[in-house]
């Protein structure tokens, strides 16, 4: 998964989920090949991570299916 550099991703269309409202959220923004990039809204100039459409298919099912829900346990 490579990382992308603040100057690439300036002029995308980041967004935040509706559950954060400290500004404690990821963001993630749709790149023009289908996948998306993801970084952390506190850290705005700090590592963007990019995932492939078919990884992000991956993560949002398995999370939809509960598979992530024993990390909001602790």
């Amino acid at each position: 998964m490579p990382e992308m550099h603040e100057a690439v991703t300036h002029d995308l269309a980041w967004r935040t989920g509706r559950r954060g409202p400290r500004g404690d959220c990821v963001e993630v923004a749709p790149l023009p090949d289908g996948g998306a990039a993801v970084r952390n809204s506190r850290h705005r100039g700090g590592p963007v991570l990019v995932y492939t459409r078919a990884e992000m298919t991956a993560f949002l099912l398995g999370a939809k299916d509960g598979e992530f829900d024993d990390l909001l346990d602790a």
